[in-house]
């Protein structure tokens, strides 16, 4: 007998099988959402490291100030 896939969705359980065409549509798009911000989050993260060391780069090539 095959285990039926059960989502918790708000803290309430339910069984795949039982959501509408809708509802299963909006909870892919939720995961794939969910996946895109991740990927975002990371590039995010490595935009701020490279700009932090262009700033350093540049901060070390400036002539000394008054």
């Amino acid at each position: 007998m095959a285990k039926e896939e059960v989502v918790t969705i708000d803290g309430k359980k339910y069984n795949w099988a039982d959501l509408s065409k809708e509802a299963r549509a909006a909870l892919i798009n939720l995961n794939a959402t969910d996946g895109e911000l991740k990927q975002l989050r990371v590039r995010v993260g490595i935009a701020q490291t490279a700009r932090k060391a262009f700033a350093d780069q540049l901060k070390a090539a400036l002539p000394a100030g008054k």
